[in-house]
């Protein structure tokens, strides 16, 4: 599988409850995707996507992802956002992320157990997590085959490029945040 599998970053720690209209406002919905990406958490956390790196991981309570199925997935890849951790995803949500090729993985305690600023990795291939920097670790339960794969591909749109169903020169164009957006739609 994948390296995309097992990721190591910065944490960013965000509570429980946190929609889809927190996380991509409504009137951002109408502008490109590296502009509405700049508007991720604005209501919940201003400035936040000024201090987002490449590589780093959002950690939330539960109910992560609740609401509409905006493409929030894109948004984050966008901005660099490696993996999300979270105590509990909204289905439709964690779905989300998988089709656009995001690792998420569910850890209780997650808000508990990972601070602002520590590092985290996560091992969607054997369903590992630790906490780098105060070295506490455990296990979930792996995730089924199939979605592990299309997270290792990149998506569900490059998997189906690299199993011959689209055209295989279109596997990287179909990993671009701009397109796992646009194959998720946007009910505002």
């Amino acid at each position: 599988m994948s390296a995309k599998l097992r990721v190591t970053g910065r944490v960013w720690v965000f509570g429980d409850g946190l929609t889809t209209d927190d996380m991509y406002p409504p009137d951002a919905m109408k502008l490109d995707l590296p502009e509405a990406a700049k508007h991720v958490f604005h209501h919940v956390r201003p400035g936040w996507t000024d201090l987002v790196r490449p590589g780093d991981i959002v950690v939330a309570g539960r109910n992560f992802g609740l609401g509409s199925s905006r493409p929030v997935a894109a948004l984050f890849t966008q901005l660099g956002v490696a993996a999300l951790i979270a105590e509990e995803f909204n289905s439709l949500f964690f779905r989300n992320a998988v089709n656009a090729g995001l690792p998420a993985m569910t850890v209780p305690r997650a808000t508990s157990v990972f601070h602002q600023g520590d590092t985290a990795l996560i091992d969607l291939a054997t369903g590992a997590w630790r906490n780098e920097t105060t070295g506490v670790g455990g296990a979930v339960p792996v995730l089924p085959g199939l979605v592990l794969e299309i997270i290792a591909s990149g998506g569900v749109l490059p998997r189906l490029a690299n199993q011959g169903y689209l055209p295989a020169e279109l596997a990287a164009v179909l990993r671009s945040p701009t397109v796992a957006a646009a194959s998720q739609g946007s009910s505002a």
